[in-house]
C-alpha cells in the first residue's frame, strides 16, 4: 500500500493542491489567480488539469458567477486540511527562536475562550515573539467531530473536557457556570431559583447533538427542560440576548465577569450543582517534538499560571 501511494504521489504536482484550495475558496479563476500572484491563463491551465484528474468540472458557471459541483463541495474541508498539513511539514525547523521567527500558529477556538485567553496571550507574544502570528480560527462542528484528523492541519484546539479523548492536551483553567439575567429583570430578585429555571424563557448557545453548552445538558440530566426562545452561535452574544428581557442564560463566570457591565446584566449563582468546566489545549501527537509547538505550549502554560491568580 505504501509503495502504491508513493508512486501515485510522484505523478502529482503538489502545486495543484494550492491552486485547488484557492479555486474552491474564491470560486473564481480571476480572484484565485490574484490571491496566488499568478496570471489568469496559468491558473486556467491548472484548473483544466484538475478537471482532468478528478473527471469533474469542479466549478460550473451559473449566470455571472461560478458554483462548486457536489464533488468540489465535498473536497473543500479535505483540501484546506491537506494544505495546512503541507505548510506545517515545510515550516519545520530543528530549532525555534521566538524572538526572530515569523511563524504563524493556528488555534481553533470559541469566542468565549478567545475572550478569556486573548489578552494574556497577546501580551506574552508581543514581549518575546513580536513577529509570530497567532491565528484564532472559529470553532466548527466538523473540526471537533473529526478532531484526530482535523488537528493535523492546525496547531491546537481550545475545548473543555468532555468532547475529546485520547489526544495530547494541557489543562488551562477551570470555570464555573452562573445564571445571567437582565439588570432590570423584576421577576428575579437577589436569588435565582429552580422555579425560575422551569418558568422563565432561556437563551442558549448552540443546540445540536454534537454542539451544546455543557451546563444546559446538565439541566436536562436533572429533569429540567427549559423554554428556549433564543439560540446563538456565539457565547459573546448571550448577555445581549438577555438584557432588557425576562430571559436568563447559563454563562461561564469568567466571560460573564467581563461582559456584565457592558451588557447591563446581573450575575447570580446557579440554583443547582453544575459541574465546572476545565478548558484545555488539545493537539495532534505529530507535533509533540516540534520545537515551535513546544514553545507555544509553554506560552499557554504561562497564561494558565496567570489565570490561576485571577480574581473572578
Amino acid at each position: 500500500m505504501r509503495a502504491r501511494r508513493s508512486v501515485a504521489l510522484q505523478n502529482l504536482d503538489l502545486n495543484l493542491l494550492v491552486s485547488l484550495d484557492a479555486l474552491l475558496r474564491e470560486r473564481s479563476v480571476t480572484r484565485a489567480a490574484a490571491g496566488l500572484g499568478l496570471s489568469q491563463p496559468t491558473l486556467s491551465t491548472a484548473l483544466s488539469r484538475l478537471r482532468r484528474h478528478f473527471d469533474d468540472e469542479l466549478l460550473t458557471r451559473v449566470g455571472n458567477s461560478y458554483e462548486l459541483t457536489p464533488l468540489a463541495t465535498d473536497l473543500v474541508e479535505r483540501v484546506t486540511g491537506a494544505v495546512g498539513v503541507l505548510e506545517r511539514v515545510f515550516a519545520g525547523q530543528p530549532e525555534f527562536d521566538p524572538a526572530v521567527s515569523d511563524r504563524e500558529f493556528t488555534v481553533v477556538v470559541s469566542d468565549y475562550a478567545a475572550t478569556v485567553l486573548g489578552g494574556p496571550l497577546s501580551e506574552l507574544l508581543a514581549a518575546e515573539a513580536p513577529s509570530v502570528c497567532l491565528r484564532f480560527q472559529q470553532m466548527r462542528t466538523e473540526t471537533v467531530d473529526a478532531a484526530p484528523e482535523s488537528l493535523r492541519a492546525v496547531d491546537g484546539l481550545l475545548l473543555p473536557h468532555g468532547y475529546l479523548t485520547d489526544l495530547p492536551h494541557q489543562d488551562l483553567y477551570d470555570d464555573q457556570w452562573v445564571c445571567m439575567v437582565g439588570a432590570g429583570n423584576e421577576v428575579v430578585g437577589d436569588t435565582f431559583t429552580l422555579e425560575h429555571l422551569h418558568t422563565l424563557p432561556m437563551a442558549v448557545t448552540y443546540r445540536e447533538p454534537t454542539r451544546f453548552t455543557p451546563a444546559v445538558k446538565q439541566l436536562h440530566m436533572v429533569g429540567i427542560e427549559p423554554r428556549v426562545v433564543a439560540v446563538s452561535e456565539s457565547f459573546l452574544a448571550l448577555p445581549f440576548l438577555v438584557a432588557g428581557t425576562d430571559r436568563f442564560a447559563l454563562v461561564q463566570q469568567r466571560l460573564a465577569a467581563r461582559l456584565a457591565a457592558a451588557a447591563d446584566v446581573r450575575i447570580l449563582p446557579c440554583p443547582f450543582p453544575v459541574t465546572p468546566l476545565v478548558e484545555a489545549l488539545w493537539w495532534h501527537p505529530v507535533y509533540e517534538r516540534d520545537t515551535g509547538h513546544q514553545w507555544l505550549r509553554t506560552v499557554f502554560g504561562r497564561v494558565r499560571d496567570r489565570l490561576r491568580h485571577e480574581t473572578v
